[in-house]
């Protein structure tokens, strides 16, 4: 079939015919005195098959009743024709004075366009609602700001629903029209293609977004079709109904779906930090340009500008490869910076390349990456900061091939990456005396055990091997064996990360499906984790592991069996 941005501008234009012909026939003998005006996602001229028809219809001071009847046939007739139209009627000063209320009004009017009707009204209303009259670039960005944090909130700040929304989910189609929006405002573009003209995007990231927009557009109107209306929420049955009408096919350990939803979470996580970056950019450079800045240097590759990290040149990255490791340290190091500058991101981004084979045996690097395991705080925000840069990934390939892993089962409710991370950031609590009422075992538990990172590496590695078909537990234990001692640890300490990797669902499954009060149980548990240092550590990592996939799960009578098998076998040994 057409590709769909074909389809989405065709259903526009075919729209555009329907309404101008009817607006033809019942308004335009009137005299001069009404418009009608195309707006929201119609005003873009994109429609998808169940999208509202969004019409304005802008008429002379003190003409409505004059209007009524002939907008009233009109309205009828375009219903008569099965559409969904969405229309107000309004003058220009009444389109003035509402969007200077509300950001809603003021965003669907910025996306209008002409249909038909007197364009000396529709140029009124233009002017009338431009920033220099209503909405300010400033105020107009921090109030699509707190829009943006409003929507994102409800779907709890992240891409990885199970059942994502694609249109007002994070990473979805109005985090897109957002970045379009706040640039339009500032630079009157007329698209996200006119926005490298204007040296906000770089050809690459206006390619990114273009992708990212035309596989968001194909799977939102294959779920138009499918469920026929507007449905823009991915349903488990519609996930796997799309995977099949996408032509992906299963294989080595994946469903279709599987991979169908990777391909999704992929998508949407890479359009969510292009998001972020962008608006930071976008503050930054254009509204903070002219404030006074405060800058503290750190060493020669790094300062601090206004409490945001950067790097002093463009060529750090390039002359220093490590740089790209090192940012991560120092935000850890020094938690009073707030972020990263955008444009250091977009360096970042831009030199990811610059992450293979040679840098990953560099001493420089592997050191870097184990000092950041061994911070005292800080460590989950900045490994989920290097997974948001695409760092993570680069760094450890294994990693980056669960990133955006689903696992359909009635279990999990994160991706894979998502999971590993959820299970270092409950161990880290464990660490921190504000949370220690809600695990107080294990908080004390922890304080007695002689190495941190051994937890940690075990907390990143224990599902690495997911999706690759086969026991992950064990083909895990070869990866852990690999990066402990690429990264130097001792063989004792690599043998410690490789067993709990291997173990780690061990003391879960015994204490959930075996009767642990029965010796022979707690006999067999107790000979394979050989000693008290394997038992705290396995014990921790698995409190850590259940709660990290799924929040509902966990519970007292889970907290009770592994502590009542926790001390049987502690007992013993």
């Amino acid at each position: 079939g057409a590709p769909v941005e074909v389809l989405v501008r065709e259903r526009a234009q075919l729209i555009d015919a329907l309404v101008t012909r009817a607006w033809q026939r019942f308004l335009a003998v009137r005299e001069p005195g009404s418009a009608l005006v195309a707006v929201g996602g119609y005003g873009r001229g994109e429609l998808h098959p169940a999208s509202d028809i969004d019409l304005l219809i802008l008429i002379a001071p003190d003409s409505h009743e004059r209007y009524r009847e002939a907008i009233e046939q009109f309205l009828t007739f375009m219903w008569d024709l099965g559409l969904e139209i969405g229309h107000s009627v309004r003058t220009v000063d009444e389109c003035i004075e509402n969007a200077a209320q509300d950001i809603t009004i003021i965003t669907n009017l910025m996306e209008s366009r002409l249909l038909a009707g007197d364009a000396g009204l529709y140029e009124a209303m233009r002017a009338g609602t431009a920033p220099a009259h209503i909405w300010p670039v400033d105020e107009f960005f921090s109030a699509k700001m707190e829009e943006q944090a409003r929507r994102h909130e409800k779907y709890f700040d992240t891409a990885y629903n199970l059942e994502p929304n694609v249109k007002e989910g994070p990473g979805g189609l109005r985090d897109i029209q957002n970045i379009a929006w706040v640039a339009m405002r500032h630079f009157g573009a007329a698209d996200l293609r006119d926005l490298v003209r204007h040296q906000f995007l770089t050809q690459k990231e206006y390619e990114d977004l273009r992708d990212g927009r035309g596989f968001l557009w194909k799977v939102r109107f294959a779920l138009h079709i499918l469920s026929r209306r507007g449905e823009n929420r991915l349903l488990f049955d519609h996930q796997t109904a799309l995977a099949e009408m996408f032509g992906y096919e299963g294989g080595n350990g994946h469903r279709p779906v599987e991979r169908f939803m990777k391909d999704y979470y992929r998508t949407v996580t890479e359009l969510s930090r292009l998001n972020e970056m962008l608006l930071q950019h976008f503050q930054e450079e254009i509204l903070y340009r002219d404030k006074p800045e405060e800058v503290k240097p750190i060493n020669r590759r790094f300062r601090i500008r206004n409490d945001f990290i950067e790097v002093t040149h463009d060529k750090i990255f390039k002359y220093y490869p490590f740089a790209l490791l090192e940012i991560f340290l120092h935000l850890e190091q020094r938690p009073h910076i707030k972020g990263v500058r955008a444009a250091t991101i977009r360096l970042i981004r831009d030199h990811r390349y610059l992450v293979d084979e040679k840098f990953r045996n560099d001493l420089r690097c592997r050191s870097l990456f184990m000092e950041i395991l061994r911070q005292p705080r800080g460590i989950t925000h900045e490994l989920r900061r290097m997974n948001r840069y695409g760092i993570l990934a680069a760094y450890f390939p294994a990693f980056g091939r669960i990133v955006g892993q689903m696992q359909f089962d009635l279990f999990h409710v994160y991706t894979v990456d998502d999971h590993i991370l959820m299970v270092l950031r409950n161990v880290r609590r464990f660490t921190v005396p504000q949370y220690a009422r809600e695990l107080p075992f294990c908080s004390e538990l922890i304080a007695t055990i002689p190495k941190l990172e051994i937890l940690y590496l075990a907390a990143l590695l224990h599902d690495i091997a997911k999706g690759r078909g086969g026991d992950h537990s064990l083909l895990g234990e070869e990866d852990a064996v690999d990066f402990c001692r690429h990264h130097g640890l001792s063989e004792f300490d690599t043998r410690l990360v490789a067993w709990l990797v291997r173990n780690h669902l061990v003391m879960s499954t015994t204490a959930q499906r075996k009767d642990i009060s029965d010796p022979e149980v707690v006999s067999e548990f107790a000979e394979t984790v050989m000693d008290k240092l394997h038992l705290d550590y396995l014990y921790l990592l698995t409190v850590a592991d259940i709660r990290g996939t799924n929040p509902e799960i966990w519970n007292s009578w889970k907290d009770s069996l592994l502590r009542n098998l926790y001390n049987a076998t502690r007992a013993l040994l």
